[in-house]
């Protein structure tokens, strides 16, 4: 078999239905629309869904969600406590050093290692960072979050005036 000889199975390929194209075959006259009204006329756009707002007006139009709970953290890691020459470690120490924004949400990261005992009080630990604290005998103290139990505050432009 060679490529000129391939052709489809019969039946599998079928013309176009040529449609309008006078009364004397199928689909002549009105061409399968009908009579009259607004299925047999060429003015109805295409998405048009009878005066209901389209789906395409009706989708969001900017890519992603910003979600206005979203606690960010400002993460610090052990090497950097490490460096820093502290002892005891909180959010108001590490601002001061210039470490930290002011009012920052404060995380303990585990890259580095930890040759001291170290008193770190902050709002959120990773696993490898705790472990790596206790392991060279400092504490560890988890500040509560400055909205209590419940969830953040809302946050964005769209409660800017709320």
């Amino acid at each position: 078999m060679k490529i000129h000889d391939l052709k489809p199975a019969p039946g599998s390929n079928r013309r176009k239905k040529r449609v309008g194209r006078g009364i004397a075959g199928k689909g002549g006259k009105t061409a399968g629309r009908g009579t009259k009204g607004q299925g047999a006329r060429d003015t109805i756009p295409v998405g048009f869904e009878g005066g209901q707002l389209p789906l395409a007006m009706r989708i969001p139009k900017l890519k992603g969600f910003n979600n206005p709970f979203r606690v960010e953290y400002q993460g610090i890691n052990i090497d950097t406590l490490e460096e820093s020459g502290l002892t005891d470690i909180t959010p108001e120490s590490l601002h001061e050093h210039g470490l930290l924004h002011k009012g920052a949400l404060v995380k303990i990261l585990g890259r580095g290692e930890l040759t001291r005992a170290l008193q770190v009080e902050a709002h959120a630990f990773s696993a490898s960072a705790e472990a790596a604290i206790v392991a060279a005998g400092g504490t560890v103290t988890k500040r509560p979050l400055p909205w209590g139990d419940r969830r953040p505050p809302a946050k964005g432009n769209q409660f800017a005036n709320r």
